[in-house]
């Protein structure tokens, strides 16, 4: 299919593997959006199930699916998507994600409005594969909060991040480690740029329960990135107190996990749900998540 010849106002980027079981949903909350004039860049990292198919099964030209028949970490995607938008903005989600109606409207109207402002998040809600809502996820508003404990990490969850691409392009993502790439980045940039979010849950993140490994991974890694960065910056002691941190963080972390309170864990990291999303999630539920999708069937876009 090819490409429009005007470019779009905001391209999305997605990479993805083996998510024949989630990305119809995905793709189809990007297709609801209230502002039509996008670009979704899907890439495929690599998959060895239905997952392309799907993706090539949409018969809109805003949608531009990559093949790669290597897999590689999601920076290195993410880099790659990023040179391949075309937009003046740039929005992220993941094949599992659900981005709700009015996303790319708000967060665009966002940092249309305040020209200081480089990238921005916004409020997200966690749900489960059989469509259960679990909670909310800790997300700073204004850029004092976000960037409050650098060291400890930032609440500013990586699928909901929407900014200016010349920011994406000046500020890549390092594609030397696996994990823990968002914060990595964040680290490195967040002196010289402006963060911010839209004061409302805007995507949906589907989390059945906590991954041990990730979680641990992902610590090791920022604590990689801390270091590096104090050498930079001679903040050793600070970096050192931050490091000192994950360290515990991560021992509670398997501890709580490998005694069975996943469930409890995951709470505990949680906000309470609004009152209000729970109606607008029941209506994205119902049109988004068909019943064969909940039980981890393909959709008819798998045919």
């Amino acid at each position: 299919m090819s490409i429009p010849d005007r470019p779009p106002l905001v391209s999305v980027i997605m990479s993805m593997r083996n998510s024949a079981v989630t990305v119809e949903a995905a793709v189809r909350s990007v297709l609801q959006q209230t502002l039509a004039d996008w670009e979704l860049i899907v890439i495929d990292n690599g998959s060895f199930d239905e997952s392309g198919a799907i993706v090539a099964g949409f018969n809109d030209p805003r949608i531009r699916l990559v093949r790669e028949a290597s897999t590689s970490c999601l920076a290195v995607r993410l880099n790659q998507a990023v040179t391949l938008s075309r937009g003046e903005f740039i929005a992220r989600m993941d094949a599992d994600d659900i981005c709700f109606p009015d996303r790319l409207s708000r967060q665009v109207a966002r940092l249309r409005e305040d020209p200081r402002l480089d990238l921005i998040g916004c409020g997200a809600v966690v749900f489960t594969s059989a469509g259960e809502l679990v909670g909310e996820l800790p997300v700073g508003r204004v850029h004092q909060d976000i960037v409050a404990r650098p060291f400890a990490g930032f609440p500013f969850p990586h699928p909901t991040w929407c900014g200016r691409a010349t920011w994406f392009r000046d500020n890549p993502y390092d594609s030397s480690i696996g994990y823990a790439e968002d914060q990595d980045l964040l680290l490195r940039s967040f002196r010289h740029s402006r963060l911010g979010a839209v004061d409302a849950v805007l995507l949906a993140y589907r989390q059945d329960r906590l991954s041990l490994r990730k979680l641990v991974t992902g610590r090791l890694t920022f604590m990689g990135s801390l270091w590096r960065h104090g050498l930079a910056t001679r903040e050793v002691l600070p970096v050192l107190a931050g490091m000192t941190n994950h360290i515990v963080k991560a021992a509670v972390d398997i501890a709580t996990v490998s005694t069975g309170l996943n469930r409890s864990m995951q709470l505990r990291r949680l906000r309470p749900i609004s009152p209000a999303i729970a109606p607008q999630w029941r209506e994205l539920r119902q049109v988004l998540l068909a019943p064969t999708n909940l039980a981890g069937n393909p959709g008819p876009c798998a045919a």
